[in-house]
């Protein structure tokens, strides 16, 4: 009997040493991983190639020479309209809200027996439906994008500095890149990432090329399940990864934009990462990020190159603005 106790504690204690020296690996596997995208220092990325102080980023694209080119894409006039409806049935993320209530303004007034109606938004309106992204919207750690600091810019009622108020009306070339329809496929998988190649391959299909400052938009397809099944459209969606982030924003966009939640692939291909092209197009690069977009008409007509039209709200100091954007032919 004491032997076998012995036998026990010692197998015991061989059970305990293993399995401290497996938990000692995996930690140090995991000390040794490295994600495979990291944003540049400020030192290496700031002042931005608009300029210290800039805070228009690829907003500066924006010239009379940029609304000349979109106009000469105009041929017949048909206008496309690219914006989700606005209402309490859209896919929302749990910590925004939208709500709508109609209201009368008072009894019928004169002897015509006039009567008013009006309506009471409650919503991030600048984060909800088809939404424009500004420069405030992400950052690193405390850094926004030309190193500006979320401490010196931020206060309760607004940002000082790089407010959606200042982006303006946006009117360039627009090109839609249908990588659902290069793949043969009326829906990318639910988290399928957009390769480089996938990129390359769908534009040389369409005989279209890309230009600077062009609004540059993804079709994926997602967008069919935009208010028919909210679960799965916020659960994950297809999208751009890291490297076909950076083959895009190296053509030098006016702006990137989706028919899903946020123009990227989600959750992201590398696990230790959380929306690496947020951060890549708003805080690095200061390119404008145009989410949930309804392209699903575009796609169908084969409407590859458009004047692409679009103003964010004057909301003062905000993140970002619901918006509904145009593609004209």
């Amino acid at each position: 009997m004491p032997r076998q106790g012995a036998g026990l504690i010692t197998t015991g204690l061989i059970t305990t040493s293993l399995t401290v020296a497996a938990l000692l690996i995996a930690a140090s596997s995991a000390f040794a991983q490295t994600p495979s995208w990291s944003p540049p220092p400020d030192n290496a990325r700031c002042p931005s190639k608009w300029g210290a102080g800039d805070e228009r980023g690829s907003g500066n694209h924006m010239k009379p020479s940029s609304v000349l080119n979109a106009a000469k894409l105009i041929k017949t006039g048909e206008v496309i309209e690219l914006g989700q409806v606005l209402n309490e049935s859209i896919p929302i993320q749990r910590t925004r809200r939208f709500e709508m209530f109609t209201k009368p303004t008072g009894p019928a007034l004169g002897s015509n027996n006039r009567r008013s109606n009006e309506e009471l938004v409650v919503a991030e309106i600048g984060q909800v439906g088809t939404q424009f992204d500004g420069f405030a919207h992400q950052t690193h750690g405390n850094s926004l994008y030309n190193c500006l600091k979320l401490d010196d810019v931020m206060t309760r009622t607004g940002f000082t500095k790089l407010g959606i108020h200042q982006v303006g009306a946006l009117i360039t070339r627009g090109v839609l890149i249908d990588v659902a329809g290069y793949k043969g496929v009326e829906m990318l998988g639910d988290t399928y990432e957009i390769t480089v190649a996938d990129l390359e391959g769908a534009l040389k299909k369409q005989n279209t090329t890309l230009q600077a400052g062009d609004a540059v938009i993804i079709h994926t397809g997602w967008g069919k399940l935009f208010g028919k099944d909210n679960a799965r459209y916020m659960k994950s969606n297809p999208g751009i990864g890291v490297k076909a982030g950076e083959w895009l924003i190296a053509k030098d966009p006016m702006l990137l934009g989706s028919d899903n939640t946020p123009v990227e692939v989600a959750p992201p291909a590398d696990p230790m990462l959380s929306g690496p092209i947020h951060q890549m197009a708003l805080v690095v690069y200061g390119v404008h990020l145009l989410e949930h977009m309804k392209l699903d008409e575009l796609a169908a007509k084969g409407v590859y190159e458009f004047a692409f039209m679009m103003q964010p709200l004057k909301l003062q100091g905000a993140t970002g603005s619901t918006v509904a954007p145009i593609a004209v032919r």
